[in-house]
C-alpha cells in the first residue's frame, strides 16, 4: 500500500463485505470495514453446539455448502489456501416429503430425482421421477418431449426480456404434477418461496436459452447439468463454510485492514469537496456511556455490502429520485434454523439420505419445517466429530422454518416462533420426516440450538430483478460507489462471490476508485 493510495470504506461484514475489503486491500486501497453487529460472517458464520462432558462442536449457523456449477467459490478457496479442506457430500442424495397419492392416504417420503435443476427433472425415465409423480403426472410431463410442442412463447420471452417465473414455465411444459411434486418442494426449501413468484433467470440462469435451443425443458435441464463439472453439485469445507469467512477475516487482519464491529453506517452522501463520498457512522457503545458520538469519514470509494433494505436506506437519499421509497426491498418474514444433536440409533442407516425438502402442501399440515438436513449423514467431518457418542449413534440434524412469502405477522412457524416452541416442533418434525420413533428421538436429545436470520434470503421475483436492475443502472453513473451482496447477486455463495469479484476485484471498467 502506497502513501498516496486511495481510501475505501466497506459497509457490512458478511461474506460479500469481507471479500470486497480483501479485494480492495489487495488492489492497494486504504480500506476500512464496518459491521453493525458484534460479529463478522453474516449468514456464513459459526454456531457452537454444546455436547455432554463439556465438549462442543462448531457447525454452520447459515450456509453449509456452495454450488460447484461455477468456479467462483472454489477459486476463492484455493487463493485462501483452503483447497485441502474441500469436501464433497455423501452421494446418497436427498429425499422429498410429499402429500398422499390418494385422499386419505399416507404422506410419502421419496428419493429426489438425481438429475434436475430447481427440481425440474432432466430424465423423465428415471425410476425416482416415476415414483414421485405417479402415472398420470408422468404422462403429462412427457408431453414436454413432443417435438411438435411449441416453444415460441418462451422464445419471445427470451428475446423481449419479459418476466418468466419458474411456475409458469414448468406448468406449461410439464404440468401441475411436476410443479407440485418436484419443483415446489425444492423452491420452497432452497429459496423459501413459491415457484409462481420466483424469477427463472435468477435461480436458473441459462435454462431459458437452453429450452429454446433444445425444444424441451427436460432436455434443456440435462444439457445444463452435463455442462457442469462432474460429481456432486455442491461441496463444503471440513469444519464448515464458516472457515471461509474466518480465513477472509484473518487475511484482513494480516493486511492491517481496520475492522470495526458494532459500528453502524447511518447515512451516505457525496463529499462536497469532490473527493468521493462521506459515510456517517455510529460508534460502538461504550461501557457505562451508551452509544458514542457519530463520526463522519470520507473515502474515495464506498462499497455497500448490507442486506437489501439497509442498502436501499443508504442509497435512496443520494440517488436523486432514481431509487424511491416505494421500491425499497421488503424486510421479509425471516427464517429460523433449529439444529438438533441426539443419540438415536434409528438414524444410523441414514433413512432419508442427506435430508428432505418438504412440499408446501404438507408444511403446516403434518410438519412445520420446510426442509431437514441430516448433517452427520451429509458431511463425513460432522459424523467423525460426533463419533464419541454411545455406540456411534450420535447424529446432527438441521431443520428450517419460514419462507420469504410469509407475511411478517404470519402464524406459520418461522422467525417469530418462540425458541421453546421451535425446539419442540423440530423434534416432532424430525421424527415424522425421518420415520424415527418420536419417543426415541426426544429421549436421546442432547441439544437443540435455534438461530434466526432476518432478510437472509432475497426475494427472487421478477419485480425484485427489475428493482436490482434499476439500482445498478443508477450506480453506473456514480463513480466510486458499489453495492454487493445476495440481494443484488442472487441466493447462494457462488452468485455472491462471482458478483463481488466482477464488480470489485477484476473487471477493469468496474475499478473506479
Amino acid at each position: 500500500m502506497t502513501a498516496g493510495a486511495s481510501s475505501a470504506v466497506v459497509i457490512g461484514g458478511g461474506i460479500a463485505g469481507l471479500l470486497s475489503a480483501w479485494e480492495l486491500a489487495r488492489a492497494g486501497h486504504r480500506t476500512t470495514l464496518v459491521e453493525a453487529t458484534g460479529a463478522l460472517g453474516g449468514c456464513v458464520a459459526p454456531r457452537r453446539v454444546a455436547l455432554p462432558a463439556g465438549q462442543s462442536i462448531t457447525l454452520d449457523a447459515g450456509a453449509e455448502s456452495f454450488a460447484v456449477r461455477t468456479p467462483a467459490v472454489r477459486g476463492l478457496i484455493d487463493e485462501l489456501g483452503l483447497a485441502q479442506a474441500v469436501v464433497e457430500p455423501n452421494p446418497a442424495g436427498s429425499w422429498l416429503y410429499l402429500p398422499p397419492e390418494e385422499p386419505g392416504g399416507r404422506h410419502r417420503a421419496v428419493p429426489s430425482p438425481r438429475l434436475g435443476i430447481v427440481g425440474i427433472p432432466g430424465d423423465l425415465d428415471a425410476p425416482e421421477v416415476a415414483e414421485a409423480l405417479g402415472p398420470e403426472a408422468l404422462a403429462r410431463a412427457r408431453q414436454d418431449l413432443d417435438p411438435a410442442r411449441p416453444v415460441e412463447r418462451w422464445r419471445r420471452a427470451l428475446y423481449d426480456g419479459g418476466p418468466v417465473t419458474v411456475g409458469a414455465l414448468v406448468r406449461d411444459r410439464m404440468g401441475d404434477g411436476v410443479l407440485a411434486g418436484l419443483v415446489a418442494p425444492v423452491v420452497a426449501g432452497v429459496h423459501s418461496a413459491d415457484p409462481d413468484t420466483v424469477d427463472l433467470r435468477t435461480v436458473a440462469p441459462g435454462l431459458l436459452e437452453a429450452l429454446v435451443e433444445a425444444g424441451s425443458l427436460s432436455r434443456a435441464v440435462a444439457a445444463r447439468r452435463s455442462a457442469a463439472p462432474p460429481g456432486a453439485v455442491v461441496a463444503s469445507l471440513c469444519g464448515g463454510m464458516n472457515t471461509l469467512t474466518a480465513a477472509l477475516a484473518a487475511e484482513l487482519a494480516h493486511r492491517g485492514v481496520p475492522v470495526f464491529t458494532g459500528t453502524r453506517a447511518q447515512a451516505l452522501d457525496r463529499d462536497l469537496e469532490g473527493r468521493g463520498w462521506t459515510v456517517r457512522l455510529t460508534r460502538p457503545e461504550r461501557p457505562g456511556a451508551g452509544a458514542g458520538e457519530p463520526v463522519t469519514v470520507t473515502a474515495d470509494r464506498v462499497v455497500v455490502a448490507t442486506d437489501g433494505p439497509r442498502a436501499w436506506d443508504l442509497l435512496a437519499p443520494v440517488s436523486r429520485g432514481a431509487l424511491t421509497a416505494a421500491d425499497r426491498p421488503p424486510e421479509g418474514a425471516g427464517v429460523a434454523l433449529v439444529t438438533l444433536v441426539a443419540d438415536a440409533a434409528g438414524l444410523d442407516a441414514n433413512p432419508r439420505g442427506t435430508g428432505l425438502l418438504v412440499s408446501p402442501s404438507v408444511a403446516g399440515e403434518v410438519v412445520g419445517a420446510k426442509a431437514l438436513t441430516h448433517l452427520s449423514a451429509k458431511w463425513d467431518w460432522v459424523r467423525r466429530a460426533l463419533a464419541a457418542g454411545p455406540a456411534g449413534h450420535r447424529h446432527a440434524l438441521r431443520l428450517s422454518y419460514g419462507r420469504v412469502s410469509d407475511a411478517p405477522d404470519s402464524a406459520a412457524p418461522g422467525f417469530r416462533t418462540p425458541d421453546a416452541d421451535l425446539r419442540r416442533m423440530a423434534v416432532a418434525d424430525a421424527a415424522a420426516l425421518t420415520g424415527v420413533n418420536h419417543a426415541d428421538l426426544a429421549g436421546g436429545l442432547i441439544e437443540a440450538s435455534v438461530v434466526r436470520w432476518r432478510s437472509a434470503l432475497p426475494a427472487a421475483t421478477p419485480e425484485h430483478r427489475a428493482r436490482v436492475g434499476a439500482a445498478r443502472d443508477w450506480l453506473e453513473s456514480e463513480p466510486g460507489l458499489d453495492v454487493v451482496g445476495a440481494w443484488v447477486a442472487g441466493t447462494g455463495l457462488a452468485a455472491v462471490v462471482a458478483d463481488v469479484r466482477h464488480r470489485i476485484g477484476g473487471t477493469p471498467g468496474r475499478q473506479r476508485g
